[in-house]
């Protein structure tokens, strides 16, 4: 496994990006950083994270989808083998946040962004990033994230959770290849947070409403049964799950 080591990069989802325009890496290659200060997250966000504290890192997966329809397929890889190496190494319980955030105690410890690049030739190389709040201390302004030192009281190795990540990584997407997906999908759905859990929804206009979550679709759509018991799907533009 190629291992790249910054010390300090705006964001390693885009250098792994610029260095595929030259250059033909190889599978489950990995750009990692002690400082991401350009970091991005789901819907528009910036990923922040202290200067050393944070696991910030990015890893190619290639000659996994065969379409894109079974995008979401790699998003489930991916969150699950977050969730399963922390399970592992940490006496603690965490969730799978739809689509990709991983949760403890209901705070935020990770998250995911996955960036899709479809070839010429119909190949899909996928860009996975991922961050962990490891080791910070501070939240004031993040009264909903936590980190792994919050929570247990030990420094973190950052080294060994993000092997354990990527360990994960690749014995999930050879069960995948040599399996199909019905056994990720039964266990994302095990682990998904709040599922058939009445909870409160807000709309991008800023309606809010009460739900229940049923499930996700096969092509990443959130499944919520309303007060009205009508069913309504979602993709991650047109709802937020309020925590």
């Amino acid at each position: 496994m190629n291992i790249i080591k910054l010390d300090a990069i705006g964001s390693t989802n885009t250098y792994l990006k610029e260095i595929l325009t030259h250059s033909n890496l190889e599978n489950f290659t990995v750009v990692v950083t002690e400082n991401q200060f350009q970091g991005k997250g789901q819907r528009g966000s910036v990923w922040k994270g202290e200067v050393g504290s944070s696991l910030t890192f990015s890893v190619l997966v290639k000659e996994l989808l065969e379409t894109p329809e079974h995008v979401f397929d790699l998003n489930i890889l991916v969150a699950l083998s977050v969730y399963s190496s922390l399970k592992k190494l940490y006496n603690l319980p965490f969730s799978i946040k739809w689509p990709n955030d991983i949760l403890s105690y209901n705070k935020k410890i990770g998250g995911i962004l996955i960036e899709n690049i479809i070839k010429a030739s119909g190949e899909t190389l996928s860009i996975v990033g991922i961050g962990i709040n490891a080791n910070q201390e501070n939240f004031d302004h993040l009264p909903q994230a936590t980190s792994l030192f919050k929570l247990c009281g030990d420094k973190v190795n950052k080294d060994e959770l993000m092997h354990s990540i990527l360990e994960s990584l690749t014995v999930y997407c050879q069960k995948y290849l040599a399996s199909g997906s019905t056994f990720i999908w039964e266990e994302y759905h095990r682990s998904l947070y709040r599922i058939n859990v009445p909870s409160v929804f807000e709309l991008p206009s800023g309606i809010r409403f009460m739900g229940i979550i049923l499930g996700v679709t096969k092509n990443g759509l959130l499944s919520v049964k309303k007060e009205d018991d009508s069913v309504a799907l979602f993709d991650i533009k047109q709802v937020k799950l309020l925590y």
